[in-house]
């Protein structure tokens, strides 16, 4: 318990130093936050690109299949590249292709183009993000514990405000969004630019395969597998909830913006807390069951049950996101940034998976069993993490909150 109580302090410590950073940390957590808003920036726009493109819901779902296919490839190749070109020049190729796939998203003139563009965006943001928290945390001021927070922050704050930027350009036309994300990153290209200078690079460069070799460690794979059917869970809302709503898009980004709102507020001030008093593995499989929970009521309630359960699975989908991260990084003995890219490289398969199969499975059956199946989901990542509780606690001990890690890469997904 010793070792929880000195955890909270440099949580505190961060917190407070939070707002005293240097203008190259505010350069990179600001692009991003614009990074993060990618992700949920097409949901309250999918229904009006299927029927600006005259697209079936299986094939606009695919936007995100694309996208998440590349950044799981990705993975295997962003420690790779910045171990030898540094990551301030790693941080302006991801921006650069952002930019141009981003653009050329928005002169998409078929859901096929629109779809093979996004896989170059997915490219572009997993550069990016993948390298991001490790650039924050060595130029930032206050210590590692506030560069985290400042990270985490940024994350919750792209996830919320993504669907709400969405919502206010894509209810003009849908291809305002991405132009609109493209002038963003624009701006956070010419800031890196300006004001991040280059750090050094590791003495020990990355191979495209330590990752892979990384989940021999049986606790990282543990946590990849329970991440994996987590992440369908997670898609399975994201990217299929907007059709089973079917909002305008104002309605569906405020929606979601409220999702993201309670995903950043759980991610950041919940999970540490509930972390300390019940256990990282306690708090993880408690949060996927009543994740199971809420996806059977997203599936059989009402449209109001819909969109309470569609909000409140942001609290749910938050503290797994902390938990998860941070198993990935401590619980094996590899360097924590191949550690990261060897978890992520498996759970970005589900995210790629699930906007696909979600709309085909209710093809085939009808519009509530793809969240019973996104439930099975969720429940065998809980079960996973029972059964391999041992594996997945650090020599036998309750894993305590890594708020302070020094050398981490984390991805989006968080």
């Amino acid at each position: 318990m010793q070792g929880r109580e000195t955890a909270a302090a440099p949580l505190d410590e961060g917190a407070r130093s939070i707002l005293r950073q240097p203008k190259a940390v505010w350069a990179t957590a600001g692009a991003s936050v614009v990074a993060f808003m990618g992700i949920g920036l097409v949901d309250p726009i999918l229904p009006s690109i299927a029927q600006g493109l005259e697209a079936t819901p299986s094939q606009v779902s695919l936007l995100f299949t694309s996208y998440f296919l590349i950044t799981a490839f990705a993975m295997l190749v962003t420690g790779f590249v910045s171990s030898r070109i540094g990551g301030r020049k790693t941080l302006l190729a991801g921006l650069a292709l952002v930019i141009l796939f981003a653009a050329l998203s928005g002169t998409s003139g078929s859901v096929g183009e629109l779809v093979g563009f996004r896989a170059g965006w997915g490219l572009g943001n997993a550069l990016f993000v993948s390298t991001s928290l490790a650039v924050i945390v060595g130029a930032a001021a206050g210590g590692s514990a506030a560069a985290i927070l400042l990270y985490e922050s940024a994350l919750g704050l792209g996830m919320a405000c993504g669907p709400l930027l969405g919502a206010v350009l894509g209810d003009a036309s849908w291809r305002y969004p991405f132009f609109g994300t493209a002038a963003l990153m624009a701006v956070g290209f010419v800031c890196i630019a300006v004001f991040l200078k280059e750090q050094p690079t590791p003495a020990r460069k990355t191979s495209l395969l330590d990752p892979v070799r990384a989940l021999g460690h049986g606790g990282l794979a543990s946590a990849a597998a329970s991440a994996f059917f987590y992440n369908y869970a997670f898609f399975t809302v994201l990217a299929f909830t907007p059709f089973v709503l079917n909002m305008t898009p104002y309605k569906s980004g405020a929606v979601f913006f409220a999702w993201g709102v309670l995903l950043a507020v759980f991610s950041v001030l919940v999970a540490p807390r509930l972390q300390e008093r019940f256990g990282s593995l306690k708090v993880l499989g408690g949060s996927l069951l009543l994740l199971a929970v809420d996806l059977l009521v997203l599936g059989y309630g009402n449209h109001a049950a819909a969109v309470v359960g569609t909000v409140a699975s942001g609290a749910f989908i938050g503290l797994n996101n902390t938990v998860y991260t941070e198993l990935a990084l401590g619980v094996s003995d590899a360097p924590r940034p191949v550690a990261s890219a060897g978890y992520n490289f498996v759970r970005w398969f589900a995210a790629a998976a699930a906007p696909f199969l979600a709309p085909k499975i209710e093809e085939w059956t009808d519009i509530r069993i793809p969240f019973v199946v996104a439930a099975a989901a969720a429940v065998v990542g809980a079960g996973i993490v029972w059964v391999k509780r041992t594996s997945l606690s650090l020599e036998a001990k309750e894993l305590k909150p890594l708020h302070a890690v020094e050398d981490s890469v984390s991805v989006v997904a968080n």
